[in-house]
């Protein structure tokens, strides 16, 4: 079936560089179909005909920026994905009784944190809890459904029925086939927009624990040290940064120490 706009090597290229740019995320070669396909929905909704056109209007249109960033940023994610991560957590929740404060850095649409949330619930015996959470992500729409809580009812099958019961509650007429996250789950966490290629987090240091799974694929390995480093200097010495199943961090010795399956604890000689 043929396109129906043209989509050439340098456009791509383009919108790689743009990519870039804005966020630090690497576009591989491969993803040509893929970049096609979402900005495709964004020339369509702007009555553009062609890609030199969307890029042209995104040099002159700021709030477009947004819209780019969210329509090519992936959102890959579920309840206690990577699960030996939050057996870990529950550990050191029971090891550490006092107040904490953990940062999901790549949130997407909720499961994450949320997941975090309901960890610290069963570990802490009270969804009222003496730990702090704050999640963020770069794209704005994922932000809006994570605050919002609601997901497809199959997806929450998938939980244990204690979990089901304990946190969420199933819809009903309008809202059937669907189950949100208890008031108190939601109000527990802290949501706010962050791009990690930023200077500046908005978050205050003395983190103990960071999730940061999965996120630093997409950077090449110069610019994964930079945001590593940036995160390490907001964590405590000893705390714990844990990553996705695909990424290694064994080179980065000076500043932290592997203790687990992609959990590492951070130095106390800080950089």
């Amino acid at each position: 079936m043929e396109k129906p706009f043209a989509f050439t090597t340098k456009e791509f290229n383009a919108v790689r560089q743009k990519i870039r740019s804005l966020t630090g995320i690497n576009l591989a070669d491969s993803k040509d179909n893929m970049v096609y396909s979402r900005l495709s929905r964004r020339l369509r909704a702007l009555n553009l005909t062609t890609f030199q056109a969307y890029l042209d209007y995104l040099d002159t249109h700021q709030d477009e920026t947004e819209h780019f960033i969210n329509s090519l940023t992936t959102n890959l994610t579920s309840f206690f994905r990577e699960a030996h991560h939050f057996e870990q957590l529950s550990e050191y929740l029971h090891q550490h009784t006092g107040p904490l404060r953990i940062w999901c850095t790549a949130s997407s649409s909720g499961e994450e944190p949320y997941s975090i949330a309901m960890t610290c619930a069963e570990a802490r015996g009270s969804l009222s809890t003496n730990v702090k959470i704050y999640a963020s992500d770069i794209d704005s729409r994922m932000l809006e459904r994570a605050r919002a809580g609601i997901y497809p009812i199959d997806q929450v099958e998938k939980l244990s029925l204690a979990r089901r019961k304990r946190f969420f509650h199933r819809g009903k007429g309008s809202n059937a086939g669907k189950a949100r996250v208890v008031a108190e789950l939601r109000n527990s966490i802290h949501f706010f927009q962050q791009n990690l290629l930023a200077t500046e987090f908005a978050i205050d240091p003395g983190l103990d624990i960071v999730f940061c799974r999965n996120v630093m694929i997409y950077f090449d390995k110069p610019t994964q040290e930079i945001i590593v480093k940036r995160i390490i200097k907001l964590m405590k010495p000893n705390g714990w940064y844990i990553a996705g199943h695909s990424e290694n961090f064994n080179h980065l010795t000076a500043i932290m120490r592997a203790r687990g399956k992609t959990i590492y604890q951070v130095n106390g000689n800080q950089i």
